[in-house]
């Protein structure tokens, strides 16, 4: 009994630490390059594969090393899969170990917007297409320089436009 109640103390004081994480990442509202897509539920599971809908309208997350593009080399742009709204550039991709794209910087500040998640007991930092409101994933401020970011990028999120040789 004495070894549970210490395992549940241990669990709330990483849940307390983890929570009161400071952070220097704040909510922003993006703009988008054109109008904002707005669509019913039933218009974007039309749309949509069933993995795509599930993470970018139900904020859902992919397992890790299954996407399409963790450890993709070729180049181009990365658009949002359900508005094609440029999102990250493949030259600021780097390889973060975690198992999902990985980038330092979007192709345009104003082409997402970031809110707080306080989801799964964690303190994280949400990444939205800011004409779409799709979730993309978060951002965290363990990256590379030059900015010390990385965006946590779900691949059902986006769809890599190649670049044209």
């Amino acid at each position: 009994m004495k070894i549970v109640l210490a395992l549940v103390f241990l669990g709330i004081v990483l849940l307390v630490g983890l929570q009161a994480r400071p952070t220097t990442l704040t909510e922003r509202t993006g703009t988008p390059m054109g109008d904002k897509v707005v669509k019913t539920d039933e218009e974007w599971k039309a749309a949509l594969t069933p993995e795509q809908y599930q993470v970018t309208r139900k904020k859902g997350t992919e397992c890790a090393f299954t996407g399409a593009y963790w450890n993709t080399k070729e180049e181009g742009v990365f658009v949002c899969v359900c508005c094609n709204q440029p999102l990250f550039d493949t030259k600021t991709k780097f390889n973060s170990g975690t198992g999902w794209p990985s980038f330092f910087k979007p192709a345009k500040d104003e082409n997402i917007s970031t809110v707080s998640d306080g989801s799964h007991f964690m303190r994280r930092t949400e990444v939205l297409c800011s004409r779409c409101d799709a979730h993309l994933g978060h951002v965290f401020e363990d990256g590379p320089a030059p900015t010390g970011l990385r965006y946590c990028i779900n691949s059902a999120s986006i769809r890599l436009e190649k670049k044209e040789p």
